[in-house]
């Protein structure tokens, strides 16, 4: 896909951005991150800075001290996705988005977990369930009017993968 490091779509936080090729979060401003970092105390906001800098481990011990204290968040349960994926446990990641996916049927995080979904079936290889997710993700994204940069979002992440499948045929 190969767009300028500007037009990544946005990651959530300040500074980091969604690579368009690994979809992966990156730290493309490090300078707005850490000013970004600085000013919170959200331990999901922590989490994704150290998942960004590739510091899975660190991310991970951050989620688990904030899912003890706030066990049903919703940001830190996808963020726990993106961790899981990111730390190679890919089928319990898919097994947690399933689960999460039958909690939010039917409300405006559907198309979040199905974007999360998405990202864990592209990086274990499974382009058509990934393709699935990510058209089912935009679906619900244009449905509801929700804001562009979430729907760049999925259109990117939709390009991509379609994309990796032209590729293999």
């Amino acid at each position: 896909m190969m767009l300028d490091r500007r037009e990544w779509p946005d990651a959530g936080f300040p500074g980091i951005a969604l690579n368009p090729d690994t979809l992966t979060p990156e730290i493309v401003d490090e300078e707005r991150c850490e000013s970004a970092l600085a000013a919170t105390a959200e331990p999901a906001d922590h989490a994704m800075v150290e998942l960004a800098r590739g510091h899975v481990n660190e991310a991970a011990e951050i989620l688990m001290e904030a899912r003890y204290q706030n066990p049903e968040s919703f940001k830190l349960k996808v963020l726990e996705l993106d961790v899981m994926r990111a730390g190679h446990r890919n089928d319990r990641a898919v097994e947690r988005a399933q689960k999460l996916l039958a909690e939010v049927k039917g409300t405006p995080r559907e198309a979040v977990v199905y974007h999360y979904l998405g990202k864990i079936q592209f990086s274990r290889g499974k382009y058509s369930a990934a393709e699935s997710a990510f058209s089912k993700a935009l679906d619900l994204r244009v449905a509801a009017s929700a804001d562009a940069s979430l729907i760049y979002t999925s259109t990117v992440a939709l390009g991509r993968v379609r994309e990796v499948l032209s590729a293999q045929s």
